[in-house]
């Protein structure tokens, strides 16, 4: 081993002991015998060199916006505190000076910061009232196929949005959480009537298909069409039964309507070929009549 090797940051004594040179004194980091004076000196100058790259890697990523401000911050004081007691040859002092110099760096991204975050929040706001007076509209609506679905797709866009100061957002959470309850509230009870108006209907056409069905043997055609027509006015005051089951009462009412009409065209059309006859025995009495014309035989 040679005697000693030195740099302006630090030395090897001749019995293998490192040291490192700060403004405030000389340190000792480390003995070594294993290699002599001058390789020692080189791998703690190496060492160095390796705070040296992280401590540029942190400003990089930091400039870069590649690192949050709170984390620059913490891994700097770690870094600082690390040098007190760093086992590498170099000039700490100036690393500790370019760690201190990241201070205002890290305070201006966080003022960065807090106006993207100011941008956003107002941005959030504007959507977040938007949404709200557009939910406040639905519910006082009565669309009640599409307000549904447009309340969810809301709701989920809501969720995408970032969270403004609590006061405001508490406020306009309560704007658009009260529409969607009303609209439901009144979605709910309109199809509660609608139910219930479709199971009257429901009764209501089953009496009309009984009358329709005893009126429709009869033979009094006029009076009878009368009462069909009758029938047909109140089945459609009845509004509508439920989805399916109206078609099929439908089919039974007009089932029995069918058979009279059937019936009195059949009538009818017996009553014409009867009148044909007639006609044609007329037809023949007019002809024979006009044969004895003039008359000059009173007797004959």
């Amino acid at each position: 081993m040679s005697a000693e090797a030195a740099t302006p940051w630090g030395r090897v004594d001749d019995k293998g002991n490192v040291y490192v040179r700060t403004s405030g004194d000389e340190r000792f980091i480390a003995q070594r015998l294993d290699i002599d004076a001058a390789k020692a000196l080189e791998f703690y100058q190496n060492a160095y060199a390796g705070l040296v790259t992280e401590i540029a890697l942190l400003e990089k990523r930091l400039t870069g916006g590649m690192l949050s401000p709170d984390d620059a911050a913490k891994s700097a004081k770690n870094m600082r505190v690390s040098l007190a007691d760093a086992k590498a040859v170099g000039d700490l002092d100036a690393l500790a000076l370019r760690l201190d110099g990241l201070a205002p760096i890290i305070e201006a991204k966080r003022e960065e910061r807090r106006a993207e975050r100011a941008v956003k929040s107002q941005e959030a706001a504007k959507v977040k009232d938007r949404i709200a007076g557009e939910a406040e509209r639905i519910a006082a609506a009565d669309d009640w196929r599409n307000g549904a679905d447009r309340l969810r797709a809301m709701l989920d866009e809501w969720k995408t949005l970032p969270r403004i100061d609590r006061k405001t957002d508490d406020a306009l959470w309560h704007r658009f959480s009260s529409a969607r309850t009303t609209y439901t509230r009144r979605r709910k009870t309109h199809f509660a009537e609608q139910s219930e108006k479709r199971g009257h209907a429901e009764v209501a056409k089953k009496a009309l298909i009984k009358e329709a069905e005893g009126l429709s043997a009869s033979t009094e055609w006029g009076p009878t069409a009368g009462k069909y027509r009758d029938l047909m006015t109140r089945w459609k005051a009845a509004g509508p039964a439920a989805r399916g089951v109206d078609d099929r009462l439908w089919k039974q009412f007009r089932a029995a309507q069918d058979k009279f009409f059937e019936a009195r065209d059949e009538a009818n059309a017996a009553l014409d070929a009867e009148f044909e006859v007639n006609a044609q025995k007329k037809d023949e009495l007019l002809a024979e009549a006009e044969a004895l014309l003039p008359v000059k035989n009173l007797e004959s």
